[in-house]
């Protein structure tokens, strides 16, 4: 699916920034069994965490000690599963890219536990991901040289929608909301948070930066984007937001360092 982008097309305050509308068919593809990735390419993956017990203890199988000690600290059986699933499903990703058995991966982990990949392998030093779970879905993000962030959430009734914006969102993303018709709110702010969530996990710089020092697009049919951050002026630009809808019951956003790259979306089924 190809990204084409007519800045004469967008409407103030779009109208500000690069050359860019985004045309997205949302398919989601059956996953090949050898995958290549290119540096124009963004891939994304989706996942059921809800896999049967074979499969949870092939995945088992796989984690690193740590991992599988991270797993085991988990209270609840059913987080610890969907840990396993998720992280057992990550490694074999990465294996298929890089060509080495799941098993054999190491991560690294930065200032704010934002996961890398040890140089082990071809490619390993350029290979950038991200990962997001909510419920009973996971999302993984994959790109070369690029940095890239990914979040995902469940839609759910929240009762204080209001005073959470009022405390995470700008001044201005705020004020958006309190306009919006009742029945927008709640996927305005899914909007909101999963965009924010996505690019602060693309800087790596995870909670350390404050959800109100940048703002989003957020009213439900507008395109994501990066509006501003207050700390650089320049930042926006150098930014490409994404909506996602891998299922009717979730909304995800994606963060990519840069521009014109070609998004391909896959459904992993093993």
């Amino acid at each position: 699916m190809n990204f084409i982008f007519f800045r004469s097309l967008l409407p103030s305050p779009y109208s500000l920034l690069p050359n860019f509308l985004c045309f997205l068919v949302n398919i989601w593809q059956s996953s090949p069994a050898n995958l290549v990735l290119s540096k124009d390419e963004v891939h994304v993956f989706s996942a059921s965490l809800k896999q049967p017990l074979w499969r949870l203890q092939q995945l088992a199988k796989i984690l690193s000690p740590d991992e599988q000690l991270r797993a085991n600290n988990f209270y609840f059986e059913k987080d610890r599963w969907r840990f396993i699933v998720c992280r057992g499903i990550l490694r074999i990703i990465l294996g298929r890219y890089l060509d080495i058995e799941p098993s054999q991966i190491q991560f690294s982990y930065g200032v704010h536990s934002k996961p890398a990949l040890l140089e082990t392998s071809r490619n390993s030093s350029t290979l950038q991901f991200n990962l997001s779970h909510s419920q009973e879905l996971a999302l993984y993000a994959f790109t070369l040289s690029r940095q890239v962030g990914i979040d995902l959430e469940y839609i759910r009734p929240i009762d204080d929608i209001d005073s959470l914006a009022k405390h995470f969102f700008s001044e201005q993303e705020y004020t958006v909301l309190r306009k919006l018709p009742e029945s927008e709110r709640q996927i305005a702010f899914f909007n909101c948070w999963t965009r924010k969530e996505a690019y602060i996990k693309a800087t790596g710089q995870g909670l350390s930066l404050p959800l109100n020092q940048f703002e989003v697009s957020l009213i439900p049919g507008d395109p994501a984007m990066l509006l501003r951050t207050f700390t650089d002026s320049k930042e926006a630009s150098l930014w490409s937001l994404q909506e996602l809808t891998p299922d009717p019951e979730y909304i995800a956003a994606l963060a990519v360092q840069g521009f014109y790259w070609q998004l391909k979306m896959f459904s992993w089924s093993g």
